[in-house]
């Protein structure tokens, strides 16, 4: 089988290239591939909607306070989320997977927040959940003296929270860099290759005669 006599020469070109070349190259592809996925991944959009917990005569703030926290562990279980499905118009795995909550430890507040391929249903889902969340706690109210009351109603949004192609292209090129980067250190030295393809001297004769004499 016969070598390509193009390999040596393509391999020797390469090694020829400057090294911020493979910078370049890192550059460039990850900025490619970076905008090719933010403009083929569709748009998510978010929406948010606020409830706060309201203590009645028969309790106090710090009451209200511990209550926001349990209702915003229970605002994505079942119980909830099987309200919630039929103002929302989606299934409840829907709910469960676009759905997500957060509470805050000085405020009596509950966020709800879902996303969506589209502005108006993400929305209207976070929309329905505090929805079926302050109905459940009005059902309770007498056993907690808490009541939930609609602080902020999620409104539609006017823009994707996503990344835009231009945002994930920038993305792209710094990690394309930065691997192009790691590449330059981690490879050998072209000094240190050619030092070992280099053969080791040899001392001529007169040199290994005079050094029998030596000894």
């Amino acid at each position: 089988m016969t070598e390509n006599p193009r390999r040596p020469a393509a391999a020797r070109r390469a090694r020829t290239l400057p090294p911020w070349s493979l910078l370049a190259a890192g550059v460039v592809a990850g900025g490619l591939l970076g905008g090719a996925y933010g403009a083929l991944k569709p748009p998510v959009y978010t929406a948010t909607a606020y409830v706060v917990a309201v203590p009645t005569e028969k309790s106090d703030p710090a009451s209200a306070l511990g209550f926001a926290q349990a209702y915003g562990r229970v605002a994505t279980q079942l119980a909830v989320l099987g309200d919630a499905q039929v103002w929302a118009g989606v299934p409840v795995r829907t709910l469960q997977s676009s759905v997500q909550t957060a509470t805050s430890p000085d405020a009596p507040m509950v966020s709800i927040t879902a996303t969506s391929p589209r502005a108006d249903l993400a929305a209207d889902m976070a929309n329905a959940v505090s929805r079926s969340l302050t109905q459940h706690a009005k059902s309770s109210r007498t056993a907690t003296n808490v009541e939930l009351q609609q602080f902020a109603r999620a409104v539609r949004p006017t823009g994707p929270s996503s990344m835009s192609p231009a945002v994930s292209g920038l993305v792209g090129a710094s990690a394309g860099g930065l691997l192009g980067a790691l590449v330059l250190l981690v490879r050998p030295r072209r000094d240190a290759q050619e030092e070992a393809a280099r053969p080791a001297a040899v001392p001529g004769p007169a040199l290994a005669a005079e050094s029998h004499g030596a000894l």
